[in-house]
């Protein structure tokens, strides 16, 4: 059985408690599908209320470090070094729809004296199936209590890839489905499930062979980036340079299959 750090176990708890009473909201969003109004409104409420409880936890937690949420922004803290970096529901489409694949999901930054920083604990939570995923620097990735691994499959013909789309108001449509016409002709199969951190976490686990993505943010990769390497995959940004933890481009996989995927994804 897997022992998580103390850092580890605050993040742990902290969206434990954040999923209680989103549980309880996700059950209601079922009902409000058969109003006129829709749920937009409930969600957009179960949202903001579960990044003040993360911010609330965490900040107690850890009172200097800053914070970074796609509902707030950024809060710079006094310890200039950590960050911490967060999505209340990511998969918001999905609540809204009574579909059962969102996650909690928090990242923790630490920036260097050089300049560069690294994701160093990081937790995916969906709370309907039960499944925590989490990380720490240099001491592998987790599901629950069990280590998990990327797959070992070295043939794309043989993978299942995960990549998400752009939806209404957002950019990108276009090369969206360029990548997906040059990968999908290569590959078992390609699945888009609206959750980008569980997109991760399933790389992680081998339940995916790959991933690939356009237009993200950090909130979106930070734990992800890190479960994939500490599961012994490959991120990268699909362009030769770039630093994947800003969320522009991403292409993570398994050693073997990574430089094939984003060789494709280059030339689309």
């Amino acid at each position: 059985m897997a022992l998580a750090s103390a850092l580890v176990q605050v993040i742990i708890s902290a969206v434990r408690k954040t999923a209680r009473p989103m549980l309880r909201d996700f059950g209601e969003v079922a009902q409000l599908q058969v109003s006129r109004k829709g749920p937009g409104d409930f969600v957009t409420a179960a949202d903001l209320k579960a990044e003040d409880t993360l911010y609330e936890l965490l900040m107690k937690a850890r009172p200097g470090y800053g914070f970074l949420g796609e509902e707030r922004g950024l809060v710079e803290g006094t310890d200039k070094s950590h960050t911490w970096i967060v999505d209340p529901i990511d998969g918001t489409t999905n609540f809204m729809h009574a579909m059962p694949h969102f996650a909690i999901t928090v990242g923790l930054e630490r920036k260097h004296p050089d300049g560069s920083s690294e994701i160093v604990a990081g937790v995916t939570y969906n709370p309907v199936m039960n499944e925590l995923f989490w990380a720490e620097k240099g001491k592998g990735c987790y599901l629950n209590d069990q280590r998990i691994r990327v797959s070992g499959r070295r043939d794309l013909s043989e993978s299942l890839i995960s990549t998400g789309l752009p939806f209404i108001g957002k950019s990108g449509h276009a090369q969206s489905i360029k990548d997906i016409h040059a990968v999908g002709q290569r590959v078992a199969g390609i699945r888009r499930l609206g959750a980008a951190s569980l997109d991760f976490a399933w790389v992680a686990a081998g339940r995916y062979d790959a991933f690939f993505e356009r237009n993200l943010q950090p909130w979106d990769v930070a734990a992800g980036i890190l479960f994939v390497t500490e599961a012994g995959g490959v991120v990268t940004t699909i362009d030769i340079d770039g630093d994947p933890k800003n969320g522009k481009q991403i292409v993570a996989a398994n050693p073997e299959l990574h430089p094939q995927l984003r060789k494709l994804l280059q030339a689309a």
